[in-house]
């Protein structure tokens, strides 16, 4: 079974998860060019890339990153190894064959000790919820932080008992 290739197209060649350190340039549309040069290490991924004219190394810990997902594409699927910040994410590899995507998506999550994300797959958006006036029952935003008062000489309630009037 042939491995796909970093960040490129399907091959029967290319780098085996195995066979770490791994240096592979890879698509940034932010960066001069529109590459930048990926080191992937067990421990750590070290992005390197210029913007603007500012060349920049930017280090990131491997324990940093989500897990390992896969993304459709319109001729294959791409295996990725996904950040909170999606500038930060690394494409690990391009196929159009399942299996071995799979085999390679396995085998990623076990190397770098990173769970296996679900797939990236469209789904419809939730239905918007009705909320039944809500805003007209709210206070004033520039009321919100202030506390509701309290009546200093709260009403008295004598029912039952006889008034007293006096008279002069």
């Amino acid at each position: 079974m042939g491995y796909c290739r970093p960040g490129g197209p399907p091959g029967p060649r290319g780098p085996h998860p195995l066979s770490l350190p791994i240096r592979f340039d890879a698509h940034d549309v932010r960066a001069d060019g529109g590459t930048r040069q990926i080191e992937l290490h067990r421990e750590r991924v070290i992005l390197h890339r210029a913007v603007a004219g500012m060349r920049m190394a930017i280090k990131v810990q491997v324990s940093d990153f989500r897990g390992i997902a896969c993304r459709g594409l319109d001729d294959g699927r791409m295996l990725m190894l996904v950040h909170r910040d999606p500038s930060l994410s690394v494409p690990l590899c391009i196929s159009d064959d399942a299996e071995e995507i799979d085999a390679v998506r396995t085998l990623w999550s076990e190397i770098l000790e990173l769970p296996l994300l679900p797939d990236d797959t469209p789904r419809e958006p939730a239905q918007r919820r009705r909320r039944h006036c809500i805003i007209s029952r709210r206070r004033p935003r520039f009321l919100v932080r202030r506390r509701t008062g309290a009546l200093l000489n709260a009403p008295r309630n004598y029912a039952g008992e006889r008034e007293i009037i006096a008279r002069t």
